[in-house]
Order: structure tokens, then C-alpha cells, then sequence
């Protein structure tokens, strides 16, 4: 059963940074994507990076491009999302969620989901 267990969310003032890491249990595929999504309350799920298992690819939301850092470890089977210069409208609930495969893209289907980490910027 693959499970995916994030962290590292908290309060931060603007300009601040945070590392979110996400752990992930029993995915047995070597070929997959990963990425990180956030939802602030009353909107929609907005999609913030992704990376491919290869690290061929990465890609970033124009919104966090410049601020934003998606990387992952396989050996300690953790992704990460660095998240310099904060922003007020950064404020969400963040999820890294995985799908099996050789595509990789913001807008892809993703099939494994964690509970999220809520991240809190203030002005």
C-alpha cells in the first residue's frame, strides 16, 4: 500500500522560506512523477511543481517559478519543495501526490495522494 506523508508546513512571515518534505511508503515502481499541489481555502487545487523520477524533468507553476525548488532524494525516498520569498498568497494546504510512469506534467493525472501540510505566510 503506497502512502505518502508530508511535513515541514508551520507559520512564516513574508520573504521567509520553509522546506516541505513528503515521505513516501511502499511505491515499488522506478519509473514515476511526483509533485506538489496546494489548495488555500475557497479556491481551487492549483498544481506548484513536478519532478520525474529521472530528474530529467521538472516543472513549476509560473506563479512559484524563481522562488520555488522541487528536488527529491531516493535514497531516503523523500520529496522536497524549498519555498523561498514567501507570500501571503502562498497560504494553502500542500500535497505531494505520485503516479507510476514515463509522462510528468503539472496537469497530469496523479493516483497517490498524502493528507497535506499547511503552510501559512503572514504580511
Amino acid at each position: 500500500q503506497v502512502q505518502l506523508v508530508e511535513s515541514g508546513g508551520g507559520s512564516v512571515q513574508a520573504g521567509g522560506s520553509l522546506r516541505l518534505s513528503c515521505v513516501v511508503f511502499g511505491y515499488t515502481s522506478s519509473s514515476y512523477c511526483m509533485g506538489w499541489f496546494r489548495q488555500a481555502a475557497g479556491k481551487e487545487r492549483e498544481a506548484v511543481a513536478a519532478i520525474h523520477s529521472s530528474r530529467t524533468y521538472q516543472y513549476y507553476a509560473n506563479s512559484v517559478k524563481g522562488r520555488f525548488t522541487i528536488s527529491r532524494d531516493s535514497a531516503k525516498r523523500t520529496l522536497y519543495l524549498q519555498m523561498n520569498s514567501l507570500k501571503p498568497e502562498d497560504t494553502a494546504m500542500y500535497y505531494c501526490a505520485a503516479v507510476d510512469g514515463v509522462r510528468c506534467s503539472l496537469d497530469g493525472f496523479y493516483k497517490y495522494w498524502g493528507q497535506g501540510t499547511q503552510v501559512t505566510v503572514s504580511s
